[in-house]
């Protein structure tokens, strides 16, 4: 079995991780935990690199994110391989749109499941934002399980 867990370091996907990794899986499953960056363009609509000291500022910034995408993808192998030691687990960190980025991985991959966290944003934010866990599961040509963090407030 091949599975694709993409994650980005929120509590999220970290609830995604502890799922995945109190799972049992036959023999030989392959996990391939990715963590994708955008581009900081993207991220920050408006912000257009310059020469000179922007154009360092935007170097310095696709390398923190990246850095901080390849902390991620590594805690998170650390704990599947703690928890399920017969799992074989590879990394990637990938720069590009989260929604589309996933799927292609997932793909080139092939992966026969998907895990990712659900952000659990309300519908307008979801309408405004759009959503990666939502848009994955309706694109994708496996099978896609969200996660959700479980409810710690207390229900009235």
């Amino acid at each position: 079995m091949k599975i694709l867990l993409a994650i980005d370091g929120s509590e999220y996907s970290n609830t995604a991780v502890e799922e995945l990794s109190r799972m049992r899986f036959p023999a030989n499953t392959e996990v391939r935990v990715i963590s994708v960056f955008e581009n900081p363009l993207l991220a920050a609509p408006g912000v257009v690199p310059l020469g000179g000291s922007m154009g360092n500022y935007y170097e310095e910034a696709v390398s923190n994110a990246k850095k901080t995408a390849e902390d991620i993808v590594q805690n998170a192998s650390l704990v599947l391989q703690k928890k399920n030691a017969d799992l074989s687990i590879t990394t990637a960190v990938v720069k590009g749109l989260p929604k589309i980025t996933i799927l292609d991985e997932a793909e080139t991959f092939g992966a026969e499941l998907i895990v990712i966290g659900s952000h659990g944003h309300g519908a307008f934010k979801r309408f405004l934002l759009g959503s990666v866990s939502q848009s994955v599961s309706v694109h994708a040509d496996c099978s896609v399980l969200i996660v959700r963090r479980p409810n710690t407030e207390e229900k009235r």
